[in-house]
């Protein structure tokens, strides 16, 4: 009895020591986590109470448009040393107009392609093409974004500066905005560039993960091949889809460099009534702004403004990260298993 009592110790031991050290990664793990959400609590924290004097001094009127946003930041810029006397007049219209434009039409534009191409490569592509193709999309999506903003402004921008703007089409705004290549177009072009490989990507690991049994079972319905993967793989992969769509429209929201070279850096809001010409409008979305004026941080009403745009960024992206977690549980029914 003895021996059959430590023989059962001596087995219990072990699982012991195993439970102990899994207690032990929990809690360095939920420490580790806790702490980053801390991190980022106090990040959202620290540019919210940075940005409230400039909402606080321009209300909702902050949001609407009136005069030239960029003569109005010089203005900020210049304002005098007294805090008394800060200067906080701003009218950002023109910059949320550009930011929500560009990233709306790229994201949409990237969806519609990547969901087309991601099908086309699982499905319809020979296999040495696509032993090429994936490596090319994976090696685009981690080229640095200062690349493609260097390939905007030397070859796409030029191109655009020569071949679609005339002379009378610039005549025809040089009272109000001139005309030099860098544009919303270009903006929106390079941006897609950008977005897509990332998209795609996903969608294809997407895609590979729908059991095969699924498409067959339709097939011996008698449905072809496309109606296949409209019906069945694209419904089980929309929480991916949706999961790409955040991602890449928060790399869309940030993106500063690129954007900063190709879209103008001007504060102008394009008129959608110019025709063509509208397309070919410089612009200036938010997160170049900062990038644009970084050297301005350390004027307290300045920096102050920066903050401003930057937490827009943030609630921005809060609420698209909200919009997606509730979209993916909306489609849970229809995951492979996903959480």
């Amino acid at each position: 009895m003895e021996a059959a009592s430590l023989n059962e110790v001596a087995l219990q031991e072990p699982s012991l020591e195993v439970d102990r050290t899994d207690r032990r990664v929990e809690l360095l793990l939920g420490a580790l986590a806790s702490t980053i959400l801390l991190l980022i609590a106090g990040m959202i924290i620290f540019v919210l109470v940075k940005a409230l004097p400039s909402f606080t001094h321009n209300g909702l009127a902050w949001f609407g448009a009136g005069g030239s946003v960029d003569e109005q930041l010089m203005d900020i810029f210049n304002s005098p040393a007294e805090p008394d006397q800060y200067v906080y007049h701003l009218r950002a219209w023109p910059l949320l107009y550009a930011t929500a434009l560009i990233t709306g039409v790229a994201v949409f534009i990237s969806v519609v392609f990547s969901v087309l191409a991601g099908i086309f490569i699982v499905e319809f592509a020979p296999v040495r093409l696509r032993k090429v193709i994936e490596p090319v999309v994976k090696l685009l999506a981690a080229v640095p974004s200062v690349i493609y903003g260097l390939i905007g402004i030397l070859v796409v921008v030029p191109f655009v500066a020569h071949h679609l703007i005339s002379e009378g089409r610039k005549e025809s705004v040089a009272y109000v905005i001139q005309l030099d290549g860098t544009s919303i177009l270009v903006g929106i072009f390079i941006l897609t560039v950008m977005i897509c490989p990332i998209m795609i990507a996903i969608i294809v690991d997407a895609l590979r993960s729908v059991p095969d049994k699924w498409v067959e079972g339709a097939a011996a319905l008698g449905v072809n091949r496309w109606r296949a993967m409209r019906t069945v793989s694209l419904r089980a992969i929309r929480p991916a889809i949706v999961a790409a769509l955040v991602l890449a429209t928060a790399r869309a929201l940030g993106e500063a460099i690129m954007l900063s070279m190709v879209a103008g850096s001007v504060g102008f809001a394009p008129n959608p009534l110019d025709g063509l010409t509208f397309s070919l409008e410089p612009a200036r979305p938010l997160a170049s702004t900062i990038v644009d004026n970084s050297e301005g941080l350390s004027v307290a009403p300045f920096g102050q403004t920066m903050y401003a745009f930057a937490a827009i960024l943030l609630v921005s992206s809060a609420f698209l990260s909200f919009a997606g977690w509730a979209a993916r549980k909306s489609f849970s029914r229809y995951t492979l298993g996903a959480r």
